[in-house]
């Protein structure tokens, strides 16, 4: 097979027909083999009726659905283990993003031998204050923590080698960073092509304001687990070590200044306190961060989702 394309959605039924439609026009005109992937979110609306509608027009189409909503990284997570075609195309359901553009991704892809190829909106017709403004300063910290240089890190419309999205996890709210989990799995043939950014035709967008904010907490979060997840003790140890350091010499000197200078009251000093903090602080270090992050990474339930019915 081809090519399998991944579009994740919630509450999307006004444009899930066109868009069918447009892809597998697109699949026809240059002989494509494919398959469509659809995963639904927990709509509220009848997104599920019109997909099952859909499939059975045609029949390279397959769907998931979700008991409830949990993000659009379980929806990618789950159409990755489902995909089987040898480039994977992602994209949104809301007709923003235009199939015309899987071609020339996908001769990135197998005549170019990108593993990841991203899309750069460079003209958007998003609101300038709420989403263009917030989301530069985004992907120039991504580029800038990352090393990656890519203009558009959450543009929904990528291709991937089948093998990458195999070997990556997408989990929580880390689609947004999927080259960087591509980069840090040995992927490193990354690029981009500017992709025509359309205008929204139907419904709302779903996402508001505390995306950005969480994306720079993932973003955090995401540098550190694929950097230090290997060799955590590099980073807590570190730490670890300067505090604990700090905290012996105070009460070393603390010590000799009681014992060699007689003077008294050590205790009530702040200085007393602050030494102290710093030990504990430091041995803490070594346990409560690292083992938090590997319980999370290691949790044998990150990945399950309730999948109500599959057709």
């Amino acid at each position: 097979m081809d090519i399998s394309v991944v579009i994740p959605l919630y509450n999307e039924e006004e444009s899930l027909p066109e868009l069918s439609d447009w892809i597998k026009k697109v699949m026809t005109e240059n002989n494509y083999s494919y398959e469509i992937i659809f995963v639904d979110d927990g709509s509220s609306d009848n997104s599920w009726e019109v997909i099952k509608d859909l499939k059975n027009k045609n029949l390279d189409i397959k769907a998931f659905k979700f008991r409830r909503n949990y993000g659009k990284a379980a929806g990618l997570y789950t159409g990755f283990k489902a995909a089987k075609g040898k480039v994977v195309i992602t994209m949104d359901a809301d007709l923003q993003d235009s199939p015309e553009e899987i071609p020339e991704l996908f001769k990135m892809i197998t005549e170019k031998n990108f593993d990841l190829v991203s899309g750069w909106k460079k003209k958007r017709y998003d609101p300038i204050i709420s989403k263009n403004l917030p989301s530069k300063l985004f992907n120039y910290s991504a580029r800038v923590i990352s090393g990656i240089k890519l203009h558009d890190f959450n543009c929904g419309l990528k291709a991937y080698k089948n093998k990458v999205v195999k070997a990556i996890e997408v989990y929580g709210e880390m689609h947004r960073y999927i080259p960087i989990l591509a980069k840090n799995a040995g992927f490193k043939k990354i690029g981009e092509k500017i992709v025509t950014h359309q205008k929204r035709k139907y419904g709302v967008t779903k996402y508001g304001i505390s995306r950005f904010i969480n994306g720079f907490l993932d973003l955090i979060s995401v540098s550190f687990t694929t950097k230090f997840i290997k060799k955590p003790m590099h980073f807590f140890g570190t730490l670890g070590t300067l505090s604990f350091f700090i905290g012996f010499v105070i009460l070393i000197y603390l010590s000799y200044a009681k014992i060699a200078l007689n003077q008294y009251k050590m205790t009530e000093r702040p200085l007393f306190f602050l030494g102290l903090l710093a030990v504990i602080f430091g041995s803490q270090l070594f346990l409560t961060g690292f083992l938090g992050d590997i319980i999370s990474r290691n949790s044998s339930i990150r990945n399950d989702y309730v999948i109500e019915e599959e057709i």
